[in-house]
């Protein structure tokens, strides 16, 4: 693995200054252990997962969050979970696009997504926020709407209960593996749209655990 990580970090030999990330890849949560592994974390669990299934890791610390480097299918990319909390995301997306001067068609973002059942996946290449404070916030840092996203199921709030509550709480046991599943289809979705483009990504993965 060491020639591995050696070979990625050949891609990047320039000083980070002189860099041009031809991605960014970030995926939303709340830091601390408070929030692990909570309905809003599934975009840091996503990064997880896909730093693992490219031999890199998610530790060096900028850009208000943590990154690492990669390259997907000959592209650079940028693994990101910003650590600003949820609702001030945009700053750490925005951080990391101004000094890697990545446009918003090549900042994808996963996060959590309650209209969507437990597990399924949903890719868009653009829209509005749906309500969440993450991509609401990174719209108004971005001053756009249009930025690829990865939404992952979390699944609908009961009826009686409060939003904050439900996605700041964590699965239960019969939904874990559904989920374990989503986040390794998630970072497959990630590679696919890097490599083959949003068409071919949302061909394939979108509609997938779809109720019929």
């Amino acid at each position: 693995m060491s020639g591995f990580l050696e070979r990625i970090k050949g891609v990047f030999h320039r000083k980070e200054e002189d860099e041009k990330a031809m991605y960014i890849i970030a995926g939303l949560g709340n830091p601390t252990k408070e929030y692990e592994k909570t309905r809003h974390n599934v975009g840091f669990e996503v990064i997880d997962v896909l730093a693992d299934r490219l031999f890199t890791s998610v530790d060096e610390k900028k850009f208000k969050g943590y990154y690492g480097k990669a390259v997907i299918g000959g592209e650079k990319v940028i693994l990101l979970k910003p650590q600003t909390f949820m609702n001030l995301s945009g700053e750490s997306v925005r951080a990391a696009a101004d000094f890697y001067k990545v446009d918003p068609d090549h900042i994808i973002v996963v996060y959590d997504d309650v209209s969507l059942d437990v597990g399924q996946l949903r890719i868009r290449t653009k829209g509005s926020a749906g309500g969440h404070n993450g991509i609401k916030n990174i719209i108004a840092h971005l001053g756009t709407q249009e930025f690829p996203r990865i939404k992952v199921g979390v699944g609908n709030k009961p009826p009686r209960m409060d939003l904050a509550d439900y996605v700041l709480g964590r699965f239960p046991k019969e939904e874990r593996g559904l989920m374990e599943d989503a986040f390794k289809e998630a970072a497959e979705a990630v590679e696919v749209l890097v490599k083959e483009g949003a068409g071919i990504a949302m061909n394939r993965f979108n509609g997938h655990k779809e109720k019929e």
